[in-house]
């Protein structure tokens, strides 16, 4: 590992800022890819119109001249010559370069166009001339403190000494699609010689991220295949069907199902690896409560694992009232479990005393050790990293595993991208649940919204009211929780209690809210979209979403999930300035498979499984959707390399590919 510090430019302060962004060593700069290009290529002025973006380069004339206008006001005039006329710029607050730009000078100006006059409101001066043709600039990610032309620098800097890259595509298949070898293709994506060369870079890092995903699915799907190591079960059946009839309501038809699919995996001397997908206020959870107590049968311990404490504590509840007449014993662990609790839980999980925890990442602790876990159950799967879901796994000698989503997933991409697992849908909604009318309404259409709210509040129903943000600067027109609260007191102050919860409150905080709102004693839920998860408020009977273009597709529906979980009729009130396209989907279908369909289409992964699903994968550059048939190649030739593994395990070509296969499961 080569330290950051060698390079020229990085010290102490510096390192720290990179380490921010996951930037570690020399190896990780090099693969801190551009998340987009900027492509600098010089305006011709006889085609642009006024107030067009103009890029120019030219020689300066002159001295500029600087004008204070007012204390955080200040614009500098100078003029530059571009071989065939002189153009006045205007640069506002950049006084600091005045040193800079002296007569003679060559430099690049980017801003809007001033036709009539001839001049350039500018909004970046580079110093040099551009090259014939155009020129591609690569823009990373940033934080605070760091700027983009620094991360350019530094990965200049480290591209000039030599470096060795680890080739994760064996040689033949190099050959086959005849992909630019690594080491050039990185050089290309961070300085690009032109769009062409750009292009091949791309895809040779592209197809070693799909082939290298598919890879690892097929290597855990082989691990898996190999028994030695599964939990055998004697499963009393009878015990189990008589807790099922002993249920406060009926199963649908896909719960069934989902039901029998599990209690056979569990059957079986198979470890289960099993996604159970079901839209929202489907009835997951008590599917997941039945896998959990024919565990439980079996004398096995089970984990639950969720992605925040609001939904850890609604499970524990929900578990608390189905298992109340049973003598499975179960604890709840978060970070908010006292230290005194938690080293009680700790001997319990150890000594087998605890049959059931339910928690969020704290389940993964090293100080966490379970005597016979049996059954490993994340909810939300996409919320969590590969190595947190690993981490529980490992927890147990061979655990089976079962993951649920509320964000369905189409079959077809499903199948590839999660190829080690098998699946099980829940479609139907319990019944006696009505669908949730949903309605979009213009932002000046505020008064009729306040009116529908007051018609729900009068039948004594609760309201979720959603915003994007917690506060926002007094020029943003978006709304925020702040805002909101203002509002909401203004119009319902007097008659409703208005409670609010956000990211940034305190986790004990946060569950006095949201018991309080469970309990009625909150009115009006005023929130961000903590609430999108998993939180299950019957009385709630209407969510009203500010700012609803804001959200992607999948997010809006996971919110309207929030009501509708009884046989109240419920709304859901999207408010915008216009009606976008999805906001049109969302009023008319309720069908979350529908929703996450037509969202893999129209944009990507990306919203489909969270802003941190592709790193998730691995997949820094590829994207599932757009690079879909690539994909699919690269399944193709990660399945015949599987195969080729058990008879050339030695080659040494092979040793890099091998060692990142060992990462996956903890195999070192």
């Amino acid at each position: 590992m080569i330290e950051l510090e060698t390079i020229d430019g990085i010290g102490p302060k510096t390192k720290e800022l990179l380490n921010k962004i996951k930037i570690y060593d020399r190896s990780d700069l090099l693969n801190y890819y551009p998340y987009r290009y900027d492509i600098i290529k010089r305006s011709d002025i006889s085609n642009l119109n006024d107030g067009d973006k103009i890029i120019i380069d030219g020689i300066i004339e002159g001295q500029p001249t600087v004008i204070f206008i007012n204390k955080s006001l200040k614009k500098m005039i100078f003029r530059i010559n571009n071989r065939t006329n002189i153009l006045n710029v205007t640069i506002y607050n950049r006084n600091y370069l005045y040193q800079d730009l002296k007569s003679g000078k060559e430099v690049t100006i980017i801003g809007k166009y001033n036709k009539l006059k001839n001049a350039v409101i500018a909004s970046d001066i580079r110093f040099g001339m551009l090259p014939p043709g155009a020129k591609i600039e690569p823009i990373y990610y940033v934080t605070e403190g760091l700027t983009v032309k620094q991360i350019s620098k530094f990965i200049s800097s480290a591209l000039e000494e030599d470096y060795q890259v680890e080739d994760l595509v064996p040689r033949f298949l190099v050959e086959k699609y005849n992909l630019m070898d690594k080491k050039t293709a990185i050089k290309n994506i961070h300085v690009p010689e032109d769009i062409l060369l750009l292009k091949k870079a791309r895809q040779r890092i592209k197809y070693e991220e799909l082939f290298m995903y598919v890879l690892k699915v097929n290597y855990l799907k082989q691990k898996m295949s190999d028994d030695s190591t599964a939990i055998e079960r004697n499963l009393d059946k009878d015990k189990l069907d008589k807790f099922i009839k002993g249920l406060p309501f009926e199963l649908t038809l896909d719960q069934d199902k989902a039901v029998n699919d599990i209690i056979n995996d569990l059957s079986i001397k198979k470890r289960m690896n099993r996604l159970l997908e079901g839209d929202v206020g489907s009835g997951k959870t008590i599917v997941a409560l039945i896998a959990i107590y024919a565990n439980y049968l079996s004398k096995y311990q089970s984990a639950l694992m969720a992605p925040t404490e609001i939904l850890a504590n609604q499970h524990y509840e929900d578990a608390k009232k189905i298992f109340a007449k049973y003598k499975l014993n179960m604890a709840l662990l978060t970070s908010s479990t006292s230290n005194k609790d938690k080293k009680e839980i700790y001997k319990g999980l150890e000594d087998g005393s605890i049959d059931l925890v339910i928690g969020t990442q704290s389940l993964i602790q090293d100080a966490v050790k379970y005597k016979k876990l049996g059954l490993v159950i994340t909810d939300e799967q996409h919320r969590f990293g590969v190595n947190q879901r690993d981490t529980l796994k490992s927890k147990g000698l061979s655990p089976d595993v079962l993951t649920m989503t509320a964000t369905p997933i189409p079959r077809t991409y499903a199948l590839t991208i999660y190829g080690d697992t098998a699946i099980s849908e829940i479609k139907s909604k319990p019944s006696g649940r009505k669908e949730v009318i949903t309605v979009f309404k213009k932002n000046k259409e505020i008064t009729s919204v306040l009116e529908m709210m007051k018609q729900e509040l009068d039948l004594n129903h609760q309201i979720y009211v959603v915003a994007p943000m917690i506060e926002t600067d007094d020029n943003d027109d978006k709304e925020s929780v702040k805002d909101l609260e203002e509002k909401m007191n203004k119009a319902f102050g007097k008659i409703s209690k208005i409670g609010i919860i956000h990211g940034k409150l305190d986790p004990k905080e946060k569950d006095k809210v949201m018991r309080n709102f469970e309990n009625n004693k909150i009115n009006i839920l005023i929130s961000t979209t903590v609430i999108e998860v998993g939180v299950n408020v019957p009385t709630a009977s209407m969510i009203v979403i500010f700012n609803a273009n804001m959200f992607g597709l999948s997010t809006l529906h996971q919110l309207r999930g929030r009501v509708g979980r009884s046989d109240i009729q419920s709304y859901c009130i999207l408010v915008a300035e216009n009606p976008e396209e999805k906001l049109r989907l969302m009023e008319k279908t309720n069908n979350g498979f529908e929703i996450s369909e037509y969202d893999f289409q129209t944009r990507g992964e990306g919203d489909l499984f969270g802003t941190r699903q592709s790193g998730e994968l691995g997949l820094k550059m590829a994207n599932i959707k757009k690079d879909f048939k690539m994909l699919l190649k690269a399944k193709e030739d990660a399945d015949l390399f599987i195969n080729m593994l058990l008879t050339f395990e030695t080659n040494p070509e092979f040793e890099p590919i091998l060692n990142e296969l060992k990462k996956i499961d903890n195999l070192d």
